[in-house]
Order: C-alpha cells, then structure tokens, then sequence
C-alpha cells in the first residue's frame, strides 16, 4: 500500500512539472509568433513592444486561452459603445460578456495600440519613455485597464523572464536583432524540482514564479554558478560548495558583502572570464555594470578595460557593450559624474547604513565635485506604491528597495521608508 502511495505521487510530481514545462514552452511559442507584430505596432503607434508581448502573453495564457482561440482577441478588450465589428460572449467578470472578435491576430494587436492612443486614459503613458516598462505597467493598472490588483507585477515579471525589453530596444533601433538571445538559454532545458514545482503551478498560466535560471548548477561562459535566492547566507553557500568565503566573494565581484544575499541573484562558484562569451551586450533599463557582469560571466575589471570605463559611470540604456575586444570608445553614459552622480550607482556599498548616520546629511566622497546627499524618512500614505514614491523623490524604485532591505515592492499605510536624494 505504501508503495502505491509512493508511486502515485511521484506520477502527479511528474506530470506538474510536464505541466510547467509546456508552459514555459507556450510562452516561448507566443513571442517567436507575434514579436514581429509588436515591433511593428510599436513603430506605428509607440506602445512599447515589451509592453504589448506581456499583455498578450497574461491575457491569452500564452495563446491558449478560450476567448482567444475563439475570437483573436489577445488583450481582452471588450465591445463597448463604440464597437461596430464582429463580437463574441464570454464569461470574465461576469457571465456572457460581450469582447471584440477579431478576423487575424493583426488585427487584434492594430485595436489594442488604437484603444490605447485614442483614449484619453491612457494618454499620460506616452509621455513616458517607452524602455520605461515599470511605469506602463504601472500606468496601466492606475488607468483601469485591469482589475487584477496584482496586473503590474505580473506585466514586470513576464517582461525581465523572457528579456522582452528586447523587442522595445530592437524597435527603437537601438538593438539588432541578430544581437538578440531569446531568454530560451535560460528557460528551455531548466530544471524545476518538486519544491519550485508547486510554487509555479499554484501561478497559473502568468508564470509569476518561474525562476529566470535553472534551479541546479549550470553554466554562463563556461563558468559554474547557480541562482541564489534573497536572504540565503553567503557562508552556507560556501560551506556547500567548499569555497573559502573570501574567494566566493572574490568570484562574485565583491570585496566583501552582508551575511545574506539582500536580492536573488547569480552566485558564481569558480572565477570568471576575462572576456564574454558572446560578442556584445545591449544595456537594458535598470541595469549595471555589475548586472552585465553577473549576466555575461565576465569579470569586472575585464568589463571596464574593454569598454574604457570606470565603476563610477553607467552605460547608457541601448548602448552595446564589447566583451571579447577593446571598444574603439566607451559608450554614451546614462548620466555625467562630473555634473551629478548617477543613482545607478548609489548602493549598500557607496551610501552609508541609515543607523551610522549621524544627521540628516551624508557626504559621498566619489571625487570632485563633492555632493551632499540628504536623507529623507517617507511615511507611505493610502493610494502610495513604491513606484509612486520613487517618481516623487526622482530616484530609482530599486534604489529605494536596497536602501530599506526590501524583498517585494508591496508597502504598506504608515510604513517608514529611507529615502537619499541629491541636494
């Protein structure tokens, strides 16, 4: 009997994660099948690509859901009053609603930048930069485009899972296309175990779980490294691997760091490349220098020699970086250290822990001209996120999640938050 009971779970193990696995591999299909369509719509009409694939991919369940099997409708706009075309019913919020059919998925993907750019609700989401994918998911969620509380988070994880900020990079001509990698690398031959399994399925057809790297040791460059999860001890995991702690450190880049990791992240397990295993890399929003550096498997130093920088500067989003050969000149910097500092570069390391700051002000020595920075405590009101917060004080929303230890963007009302800004 307890053999059976053995057997028996094993199968359901087996067939969830078959079951996730095709998922992912849905989602792999539904990019390579309409990102021509999003480029094409966003040099049309300017909604960004990224934005445009991850709405498909959520709304339609990577192209397998009812409503777009019937009807071509990949972003579930319904009829409304202005709708002359073909319509079908279909249970959403409630039961028989009307919703757009569509002859093609064109056609479909043509209405959804139309709806957007003609209505007056949306109107404030192209003054935005369009590698901006935060503040159009954002936006779009404040507009009332969906009423899944949880739509934005959806929209930013799908879009930094499959690299889709490619297609907005590639449409804005700042990217070729033939310099981009599908994130299949990272996704196709994964291995999910039991664990991660269940934390997936329970996602359902967004994918909001799935880890961007395999769950077990792989390779980047041909170099070992695995992907930790926040709040893992840095010495555990040299206890693991049988890595005195200071070379762990010294393979990640890091002269010396916290006891846990602050953010899931690459940890490599051996000293990486001198040089990159592909030939560029294209700047995404939000990264660093030390992001290209973990996600390339280069070493830093390697990274600054070859591109004539140094780690006070940050490329300039859509900028390519060289990683086999010298760069003929460095790259257009995203801000000049000689005016102001860039906040790319404001971290744990260069801003001093909020309990050993004596005042209000903290001076960053980083060369001339020396600037003051001030420190700010917020009190999150009601109708506040995260996102709001960094618009109003000018800084980055990851800035503000390193500087208070935070694991997730939710706040809550009356939640103190540390805020450093240029003075």
């Amino acid at each position: 009997m307890q053999r059976r009971v053995i057997i028996f779970f094993l199968l359901i193990i087996i067939a969830a994660t078959k079951l996730v696995a095709q998922k992912a591999s849905d989602v792999l299909e539904y990019i390579a099948s309409f990102k021509d369509i999003a480029i094409k719509e966003m040099k049309r009409t300017g909604v960004p690509a990224a934005i445009k694939l991850a709405q498909g991919i959520h709304e339609t369940e990577a192209g397998k859901s009812d409503l777009v099997v019937k009807s071509n409708n990949h972003f579930g706009i319904k009829c409304k009053a202005d709708w002359n075309g073909d319509r079908v019913f279909h249970d959403d919020d409630s039961r028989g609603e009307c919703f757009r059919s569509y002859s093609n998925p064109e056609q479909s993907f043509m209405d959804h930048s139309d709806f957007l750019k003609r209505s007056s609700r949306y109107s404030f989401l192209f003054e935005l930069d369009p590698t901006d994918y935060e503040g159009w998911a954002f936006g779009l969620k404040k507009a009332g485009y969906a009423t899944n509380v949880k739509y934005s988070q959806i929209l930013i994880n799908l879009i930094r899972t499959y690299n889709l900020e490619d297609y907005t990079l590639i449409a804005l001509g700042k990217m070729k296309e033939s310099d981009h990698l599908l994130a299949t690398n990272n996704i196709i031959g994964s291995i999910i175990t039991p664990r991660e399994e269940s934390a997936i399925v329970d996602a359902g057809p967004q994918m909001m779980n799935v880890p961007p790297y395999p769950a077990v040791q792989f390779a980047i460059n041909n170099t070992k490294v695995i992907y930790v999860n926040s709040k893992t001890p840095w010495l555990s995991l040299a206890e693991q691997y049988n890595i005195p702690l200071s070379r762990l450190w010294d393979f990640n880049d890091l002269e010396k760091d916290d006891d846990i990791l602050q953010k899931p992240q690459l940890v490599y397990l051996q000293r990486k490349r001198k040089v990159g295993g592909g030939e560029f890399h294209v700047m995404k929003n939000g990264e660093d220098l030390y992001d290209v550096c973990q996600s390339e498997g280069i070493r830093y130093e390697s990274l600054l020699e070859l591109n004539h920088l140094n780690g006070n500067r940050t490329p300039a989003v859509g900028e390519k970086l060289n990683l086999k050969y010298p760069a003929t000149a460095p790259p257009s910097l995203a801000l000049d250290l000689k005016n102001k500092l860039s906040y790319n570069n404001l971290s744990e390391k260069n801003i001093p822990r909020a309990e050993n700051i004596p005042s209000n002000k903290a001076q960053l020595n980083i060369g001339e001209p020396e600037i003051a920075f001030e420190r700010t405590t917020h009190l999150v009101s009601s109708n506040e996120t995260l996102y709001s917060i960094s618009k109003k004080y000018g800084v980055e929303l990851e800035k503000i999640m390193k500087w208070n230890r935070l694991d997730n963007m939710n706040v809550k009302i009356g939640q103190s938050l540390i805020i450093y800004k240029n003075n």
